[in-house]
């Protein structure tokens, strides 16, 4: 606490020193839809002083001079104007279309802001116009063209966004806010993707920020931020309405309306919006049957290849295998057998659903001051869907529900303060691999069907056939004659092990308690029903989910008006999660957990000739660990028009997660933990093998510490650049270090019975009482990495731009730590793209085009050991063609994801993601302002 005091002290120091200049703000828009002017210019006439409005139509100028002043506006395709201000205040300008297009037109850095380019960190956007554009299904797909970004699809209705390595389908290592409000699940602590996000219809802009960011984000904002920021009813009335439908039966409906009162004064004082979207499709099927690993570790065989079958990807439950003692008495050949199981498409809800809706309402509390003016804020969001999660298993959210309030009193680039709550209901979702085995269980017990499987052998006197193969040139001698051997005999053997296990699952052997339960028939639904509808706790025995899990969040922040520096901020934030699981995910079967965090934060920047220097710290503390400290600061020299080079340091910090904390939470073989208090005696697998071959030799058992959160720090280096009118280039480099890195050991608890022999105490272990744990862990590796990226924007011909980018990331520590989670991140990629909007065609109409080019490079995905393996390069083209009816307010789009049906993993142990080609119609009627 003393670097914050001394921090703060500092600030209220340095801004008694005041400084000549003033700073002239305001915000141009569309004279007949009120849309932001993205890239307008600004001059002070007769000078060279100028700049562009940014994403949100906003501009500020540095002036030296005295008032009046005069300023010109202008943007291509509109009317400039000039206004002379007679004092500082601020201005909203309103530009009108011109009726045609006036040639020798240029816009200098077209589209791209002069605070783009100024930022000190890397940030990537999406505007309202580039969401029209994009040539993907939605506009959350799209951020995946974006430089750097890496898009992971699990299912159709969760997407993954991440930058910079250590990719998850568990995204805790990402921030996704809208309109300043945490957009995660209270119970996962991550977002669902978009799944239960905003409309496309109602979003502004998109930015993401790549690379660590809890200085100025707070806790969790480890590999980046995806802010999204939400249409203003003052500035965005109207009714807006789309239709769309695509392959897999996708069909998606929208709308929304915005529309404000105004007082006496005609002032708007009170604006208000209602959204609305639904989405259902069939989703993406999981049907990879390849084998996950080989069963006998002193052979090698090739994937599938085991006569006595697989474990494979997507089917649960054949992860059983047993194996015959004897060579050649009863084992035939086979290297092991494995018990049937079920594939993913039986057990799983793949009939997704999305619903969305939302009311805002905005009260301006000074009307007389227009954008200016004080708002207070209260919106309600509303988010049911069913769809597939993939995280250490695959599991089926059927039904789940979300509800967010926020109530926020704010005054724009001055102060907001905003408290929300998030509350969520899992619905009916449930784990589909716990109820494979489950349904395995109502058949045989592992232990029975192991037994009847073996009987069939010797009650078939297979053995003695074996022998008689001896005879024929089976050889005694060396591992691998023996697999040629069995290679050339699989048909046979493959052919007696189906028998073997059509009698084990037959109901008919001796030790049998039922026949193995046929999906499609009966019994089988009545069992899959009555097993998913009970909850997964001690109980009652079941795989379904009960989560009703609350986080309670509030913020304040407040940015100084002073003359010395040109942005002084602080602000505090405090967080309350509040767990609600009945034991089915959290140890909260008993009482009642909760988890309470909270920060404070500030910052400045200053201007010095070329040079914008700027620093922030965060200290942020949970109620279980120590107070974190995350410093940032950087350096934006600016040596002439249209030239940034940036250097920058920034650090963050994660928080374990409540999982990481409070997991209780049985998935059959295993069963997963938190880890708040450390774990003794795990004993690993390696040592209890060899203790059972010698039991002389000790157990070897590790003692884990309680869990902590993990930390890093990247020094980034950058250049933005326009060139030639028309040209922006965008490159920067980053390095990593990671500290503390948050994953699991997995090991076994084994209790002992002492017994006697010889007069001697043995310990004799308890099998069937043996449990094996999944336990958070940190790794005390440090590990680096680092990356490079580049982009490129090239406008031309009035309406067409080229863009391209290209992204190299690379894990530089070779860990072999098991607990350093996997980078799962291509080391090449790269995305080429033409695209073109609001070409001139028959009048007022509009034609445009977007084509994309993405190239992936394969690399390994290490999940679960369940969905652990290769992901093969490939590549994907997405194009669209829009046409807009000026007249009617219509634009109609035609378009495809994956054009060429290229079908290709995005995450191991998820479906092969094809082409989703589409059709829309949007209508967007805006009313005047």
């Amino acid at each position: 606490m003393k670097i914050v005091k001394a921090l703060f002290l500092s600030i209220i120091l340095i801004t008694f020193v005041t400084q000549s200049y003033t700073q002239i703000e305001g915000k141009i828009i569309d004279a007949n839809n009120g849309d932001p002017l993205i890239g307008a210019n600004v001059l002070v006439t007769g000078t060279y002083n100028g700049t562009v409005t940014d994403f949100d139509g906003y501009y500020s100028l540095e002036y030296e001079g005295t008032f009046p002043v005069s300023l010109e506006f202008s943007y291509l395709g509109y009317n400039s104007d000039t206004i002379v201000l007679e004092s500082n205040q601020k201005l909203i300008v309103k530009l009108s279309e011109q009726t045609q297009i006036i040639a020798g037109v240029e816009v200098v850095g077209q589209r791209i802001s002069d605070k783009q380019k100024a930022a000190p960190l890397t940030v990537e956007s999406l505007d309202a116009l580039a969401i029209k554009a994009t040539a993907s299904n939605d506009f959350y797909s799209g951020l995946g063209s974006l430089k750097g970004v890496d898009l992971t699809t699990a299912s159709l209705g969760f997407t993954v966004v991440n930058t910079r390595g250590f990719n998850s389908t568990s995204p805790v290592r990402s921030l996704q806010i809208i309109d300043g409000v945490d957009n995660q699940s209270p119970g996962l602590n991550f977002s669902l993707g978009n799944f239960l996000g905003a409309s496309e219809l109602d979003i502004q802009k998109v930015d993401l920020v790549v690379g660590a960011s809890s200085a100025f984000y707070g806790p969790n904002a480890f590999n980046g931020v995806i802010s999204m920021e939400t249409k203003d009813p003052f500035f965005n009335k109207g009714l807006s309405a789309s239709l769309k439908y695509a392959e897999r039966n996708l069909f998606n409906t929208a709308i929304r309306y915005a529309n404000t009162f105004k007082n006496k004064e005609g002032k708007d004082y009170f604006g208000y919006k209602i959204n609305f979207s639904y989405l259902r499709a069939d989703d993406w099927v999981a049907d990879n049957y390849d084998a996950i690993t080989d069963y006998d570790g002193n052979r090698v065989f090739e994937a599938n290849e085991n006569p006595g079958g697989t474990n494979a990807v997507n089917i649960y439950g054949d992860e059983y295998q047993g194996s015959f003692a004897s060579l050649y008495d009863a084992r035939a050949g086979l290297n092991s057998f494995n018990r049937r199981g079920y594939k993913e498409k039986d057990l799983v809800d793949y009939n997704t659903e999305n619903l969305k809706a939302g009311v805002a309402l905005h009260f301006r509390t000074n009307p007389d001051k227009g954008y200016e003016s004080p708002e207070i804020l209260i919106t309600s969001n509303f988010g049911y869907g069913t769809t597939v999660y993939q995280g250490d298993n695959r599991f089926s959210l059927r039904g789940i529900q979300f509800y967010q309030q926020k109530v926020e009193f704010r005054k724009k680039d001055k102060f907001f303060i905003r408290a929300y709550a998030t509350n969520e209901d899992a619905g009916n979702s449930y784990d589909p691999y716990f109820t494979a085995l489950k349904l395995q269980e109502r058949a045989n017990n592992n232990e029975n069907w192991v037994n009847n499987y073996t009987s069939w052998w010797s009650k078939n006197n297979l053995g003695s056939i074996f022998k008689k193969m001896k005879a024929l040139g089976y050889p005694q001698e060396t591992t691998e004659d023996q697999i040629a051997w069995q290679r050339e005999y699989s048909d046979s053997l493959s052919y007696w092990h189906n028998l073997a296990a059509q009698y084990a699952d037959s109901g008919l052997g001796l030790q049998s308690e039922g026949a193995f339960l046929q999906p499609g028939t009966p019994e089988f639904q009545a069992a899959f029903d009555e097993i998913t509808s009970r909850k997964n706790n001690g109980a009652e025995n079941g795989t379904r989910f009960f989560d009703k899990s609350a986080l309670y969040h509030a913020h304040g922040e407040y940015k100084f008006e002073t003359d010395f520096f040109k942005e002084l901020v602080a602000g505090a934030s405090t967080r309350l999660y509040k767990p609600n699981t009945e034991g089915t995910i959290f140890s909260d079967s008993i009482s009642r957990i909760s988890n309470s965090e909270f920060g404070i934060y500030g910052g400045a920047s200053k201007a010095i000739n070329d040079f914008t220097l700027s620093a922030a710290l965060r200290v942020d503390k949970n109620q279980n660990f120590n107070a974190l400290v995350s410093p940032a600061a950087s350096m934006v020299y600016n040596p002439s028009k249209n030239n940034y080079l940036r250097l920058s340091f920034s650090s963050a910090i994660r928080n374990p997660t409540l999982s990481d904390q409070y997991l209780d939470l049985e998935v059959g073989p295993a069963k997963l933990i938190g880890n708040l208090s450390g774990f003794d005696d795990l004993v690993t697998f390696e040592s209890f093998n060899v203790w059972r071959s010698d039991i002389t030799k000790p157990l070897i058992k590790r003692k884990i510490d309680p869990i902590r959160p993990e930390k890093v720090k990247t020094m980034e280096i950058g250049y933005r650049t326009s060139l030639f009118d028309n040209l922006f280039l965008d490159a920067s480099y980053y390095f990593n270090i990671y500290n503390d890195f948050i994953g699991y050991q997995v090991g076994m608890n084994i209790p002992f019975d002492t017994t006697f022999l010889l007069g001697n105490p043995i310990l004799i272990p308890r099998f069937n009482d043996i449990q094996v744990y999944r336990v958070a862990a940190n790794s005390s590796d440090i590990v680096t990495s680092q990356g490079f990226a580049i982009g490129f924007n090239y406008y031309f011909g009035k309406y067409y731009s080229f863009n391209g980018n290209y992204s190299y990331n690379a894990l530089n520590t070779k860990s072999d730590d098991p607990i350093v989670p996997a980078f799962n991140t291509p080391k090449h990629k790269y995305n080429l793209s033409v695209t073109s909007r609001d070409i001139p065609i028959g009048g007022q109409n509009k034609l445009g085009f977007n084509v994309n080019y993405k190239w992936i490079q394969g690399f390994i995905f290490e999940g679960s050991p369940q969905f652990t393996g290769f992901i093969p390069s490939y590549d994907l083209l997405d194009a669209q063609v829009s046409y807009t009816l000026t007249k009617i307010n219509t634009t109609f789009k035609i378009g495809a994801s994956n054009v060429l049906n290229n079908k290709q993993f995005q995450t191991y142990g998820g479906p092969r993601i094809g082409r989703m080609a589409y059709i829309s119609a949007t209508y967007d009627f805006k009313e005047k302002i």
